[in-house]
Parts: C-alpha cells; sequence; structure tokens
C-alpha cells in the first residue's frame, strides 16, 4: 500500500506578506497607467483648437476639384481666385479662402465653388460650398476651360517668384494687398497665374504672369 507522504506546508502555502506586497505593487501601477491616461485625455481636451490657417491654391483645389467630379465627371477648371477675410490673414500666397468655377461640356452648365478655413457670416462657410448652376454653351469671354491637371504651380511657389521679380514695386508699395487668378487665356500658350496687387483685378495697376505649368515668369502688366 502507498502511502501519501506529508509535505512540508512551506513548500505549498504562499507567503501572506509576499502576496500582498505583490498584490499593492500591482494596484498601484494600475492606479498610476489610469492617472497618466486621465492625465492625457483632459490635456487634450483641455487645450484649445489651433486656430484656422490659410490655405495654398493647390490645397483648396484638390477639395474642389472632388465636389466638381461629383457633379459633372467631365468637369474643367474655367478659373479659380484667392479671396481675403477679416478673421484668417493670407499669408505669402496662403488664403482663407478660393472660389473656382468649374464647366461640363456634356451638361452644357458651368458651376461655381467655393473652399474656406473658416465660417464668416455673409461671406464664407467653411470647406466646400456649391454654388448654383448656370447655362454654358462655351467660352464666352477670353477665359477657355482647362484640364484639372494642369495646375502643377501652386500659389505659394507663385508668390516667391511673383515677389522675386516685383521687388521694386514692393518696396514702393508695401501695404498693397496681393490676389491671386488662375486662368486660360489667348494671352499665353497655356493657363497661368496673375498675380495682381490692388483691391480688385479692374482696378490693379500692376501684375505679374507665371506658368502654372512650369513655374515660369511671362510677364510683367505695369
Amino acid at each position: 500500500m502507498i502511502h501519501n507522504l506529508p509535505m512540508e506546508s512551506s513548500t505549498l502555502a504562499v507567503n501572506p506578506r509576499r502576496h500582498s506586497s505583490y498584490c499593492l505593487i500591482t494596484l498601484l501601477l494600475f492606479l498610476a497607467a489610469c492617472g497618466d491616461q486621465l492625465e492625457k485625455k483632459s490635456t487634450k481636451e483641455g487645450a484649445p483648437p489651433a486656430p484656422p490657417q490659410p490655405v495654398t491654391a493647390r490645397f483648396a483645389f484638390q477639395r474642389l476639384s472632388m465636389q466638381a467630379r461629383l457633379w459633372a465627371a467631365d468637369a474643367q477648371l474655367l478659373r479659380i481666385y484667392s479671396a481675403n477675410l477679416k478673421e484668417v490673414p493670407n499669408l505669402d500666397g496662403k488664403y482663407p479662402v478660393w472660389h473656382a468655377t468649374f464647366v461640363s461640356t456634356q451638361l452644357k452648365k458651368a458651376r461655381s465653388f467655393s473652399y474656406s478655413v473658416v465660417d464668416s457670416p455673409g461671406n464664407a462657410h467653411a470647406g466646400v460650398l456649391r454654388g448654383r448652376e448656370e447655362s454654358w454653351l462655351g467660352p464666352a469671354g477670353q477665359a477657355q476651360p482647362f484640364a484639372l491637371q494642369m495646375l502643377k504651380v501652386d500659389s505659394d511657389d507663385t508668390y516667391a517668384t511673383a515677389v522675386k521679380e516685383s521687388k521694386a514695386y514692393i518696396k514702393k508699395h508695401p501695404e498693397m494687398s496681393i490676389h491671386f487668378l488662375l486662368e486660360y487665356t489667348p494671352r499665353f500658350p497655356l493657363p497661368a497665374w496673375r498675380v495682381f496687387w490692388g483691391e480688385t483685378l479692374g482696378s490693379s495697376q500692376y501684375a505679374i504672369f507665371i506658368d502654372c505649368t512650369s513655374g515660369k515668369y511671362l510677364q510683367t502688366l505695369p
């Protein structure tokens, strides 16, 4: 007959003090981890949101063109131009608002779109805003539609070139506002940026033309 041999209790029993210490350490580590998470969450929630920043033409154009393609699969760009808002100042070719007009040959329609980085009562709506459709039977003026892929040189790079070519004018008119207009007209063989100084295109007395596919300086219009 096989008898169960007695075993010393110290071999099987867990030391109460050691067990209590282990549980206490585990609890402290758990509480510390929870505290870190709560601190990170409160810091994140308590931090004020970053103020809206102006964007380049291409940034806005990518969002505008997606909406234009949803409107018409054959959408082409007729023009895109910058706009100011008192809430967000422009900076080196970046603007708070960009307006664009797209056309569709199939639909025989034109439609305006705008992109804004912020809501502005009576002026702009944050994100992309669709305008109303209008009849379009082809170029009525000098501006002609062009493929979306032709916008290769962004407005910030265009700004740098325009400033380089306009040092003398800027020195005489340091406070003059600057605006951007991209169109495809018979003036040049490819679409070109028109960087003009002044509040409106009609009142502007100075402009620089820059190829939007290569970034090459084209002409100064005094």
